[in-house]
C-alpha cells in the first residue's frame, strides 16, 4: 500500500523505519551497497560525504539510489528505490537542513557552525534520499546473506610484535 504524500512515494512501513534510522545500505547504480550514517528529516535521509566524512562514490552526481534499513532487531526490513537530491550551500534547504544534520554528527570535530562551513568550504555533499517507488519488504527480500569480501583499501596496518613484559628465555 503506497501513498503519495507531498510529491514523495511513500509507505507506513518506509516512513517508521526512516525515523528510526541511524544508518543506511545505500546502493548507486547497480554498485555494492555502502554502509552510511544517516538523519532522518523532513520525510527523508541525509546523508553527507566528501572530504573528511564517509565515503559515497556517486551517490552526489547520482539521480536514484536504492536504501535499505534495518529493523529494531538487527536485520534488514525494507529496501526502497530513492530519488537523490543534492542540496547545495547557499541555498534556503542548506540553511534549514545543514544545521541540523551536523547536530547529530557522532563525534565532529568542533561546534556544528564550524562542521557546516567546513562542508560548504570543501566541497562536501549534503544529498537527500527521498523515497520514490514501491519498496520491497518481507518475503521480497532475499534471504540468503548479502555479505561481500572486504573491497581492496590502500591503507596497512603494520604488525607489530606482541609485548612482554619479562624476556622469555629459549630452550
Amino acid at each position: 500500500m503506497t501513498d503519495e504524500v507531498d510529491g514523495r512515494t511513500t509507505t507506513p512501513l518506509v516512513d517508521e523505519a526512516m525515523k528510526k534510522a541511524a544508518m543506511a545500505w545505500v546502493s548507486v547504480a547497480d554498485g555494492p551497497a555502502r554502509a552510511l550514517w544517516c538523519v532522518p528529516l523532513e520525510a527523508a535521509l541525509f546523508v553527507v560525504s566528501g572530504p573528511g566524512e564517509q565515503s559515497a562514490p556517486g551517490l552526489a552526481e547520482a539521480e536514484q539510489a536504492q536504501v535499505t534499513l534495518r529493523g529494531d532487531h538487527g536485520g534488514r526490513i525494507v529496501t526502497w528505490p530513492a530519488r537523490v537530491q543534492r542540496v547545495h550551500p547557499d541555498t534556503e534547504a542548506w540553511e534549514n537542513a545543514a544545521p541540523l544534520v551536523a547536530a547529530k554528527r557522532l563525534n565532529a570535530p568542533g561546534a556544528a557552525a564550524d562542521l557546516v562551513r567546513r562542508w560548504a568550504d570543501e566541497g562536501c555533499a549534503l544529498v537527500r534520499l527521498v523515497p520514490a517507488g514501491e519498496p520491497v519488504s518481507g518475503d521480497g527480500l532475499p534471504a540468503g546473506s548479502l555479505a561481500e569480501p572486504p573491497r581492496p583499501a590502500p591503507v596497512l596496518r603494520a604488525t607489530r610484535r606482541p609485548f612482554r613484559l619479562h624476556r622469555v628465555r629459549r630452550r
